[in-house]
């Protein structure tokens, strides 16, 4: 089974990734195929260049992750989640061996780090110039090849596994810092045991998402079956100004009778776009 990541290798994508598979008993048995962005990564499984492939989709200080979101959304049609696995980050300051933090004039990082360590940039490196990279190890290899006085945010794991050193750990803003990865692929999820909790992710818009109250009639389909909605955030519909897609995650798997399902059929009379982007276990 070939496994893509958001590569290379050193990032927290890659230890997610590890985690998850050994974790499922699979580590030892697959092909790992370290991608150049997140959109590469979504792009791999729609394309069946890969069977599997990991992603963050949502950080606990910055949200969601709007590439993933959007590459799911609108370039991945026959794309489907399949599981979810939720990694606790430590972001460091990486350097070349020798530089002094007090030196630095340029920090590397993948956008979400560059956030989430906000406050400490702007305290101890108020001068610096952030630039971002396609992930949090190509920052480290770009610090590396780099003449300048750089740095990288990335994990412990890119600095031992390229030879630099590590100038500041726990770096975040916040002390509890989590992203959830999601688990993508071709094949939907298997159908949900007896007993089991899932999850489910939808998107949905419609013609009278301009009406007042239509949003609220469309959530009423899961608050009146006691269904948990864990998440909601609306990204562009890339049509014209002010529509909106709207994503969803609920407490339940609609892929088997019951009230998930039978709120599903709900939404689905009140939207002109309905799709299940995947309702799996957890």
């Amino acid at each position: 089974m070939r496994v893509g990541y958001l590569g290379p290798a050193g990032t927290f994508s890659e230890q997610a990734m590890h985690q998850s598979l050994e974790l499922a008993g699979l580590d030892g048995e697959a092909e790992i195929v370290a991608l150049t962005t997140v959109h590469d990564v979504v792009s791999a499984v729609q394309e069946g260049t890969v069977e599997r492939a990991i992603a963050p989709i949502e950080n606990s200080v910055e949200g969601g992750v709007n590439e993933v979101i959007d590459a799911l959304v609108h370039d991945a049609p026959d794309v489907s989640i399949i599981g979810e696995y939720v990694l606790e980050i430590n972001p460091c300051l990486i350097a070349r061996e020798g530089t002094e933090l007090s030196a630095v004039t340029t920090v590397y990082s993948h956008p979400q780090p560059l956030a989430q360590c906000a406050s400490f940039l702007r305290r101890e490196l108020p001068g610096a110039k952030l630039e971002a990279s396609n992930s949090t190890a190509a920052a480290v290899e770009q610090v590396l090849s780099s003449d300048l006085a750089a740095a990288a945010l990335a994990s412990p794991a890119a600095a031992m596994h390229s030879g630099a050193v590590v100038l500041a750990e726990s770096v975040a803003d916040h002390d509890l810092l989590a992203t959830r990865f999601i688990w993508l692929s071709r094949s939907v999820s298997e159908p949900p045991s007896e007993g089991q909790a899932g999850k489910s992710a939808i998107i949905f818009s419609g013609a009278g998402d301009g009406s007042p109250g239509w949003l609220l009639d469309c959530l009423s389909e899961f608050a009146s079956r006691s269904i948990n909605l864990t998440r909601i955030e609306s990204r562009p519909a890339r049509l014209e100004l002010g529509q909106y897609i709207f994503l969803i995650d609920i407490d339940g798997r609609v892929d088997a009778a019951g009230p998930a399902a039978d709120a599903l059929g709900g939404l689905g009379e009140h939207c002109q776009q309905l799709r299940v982007l995947g309702s799996y276990p957890v």
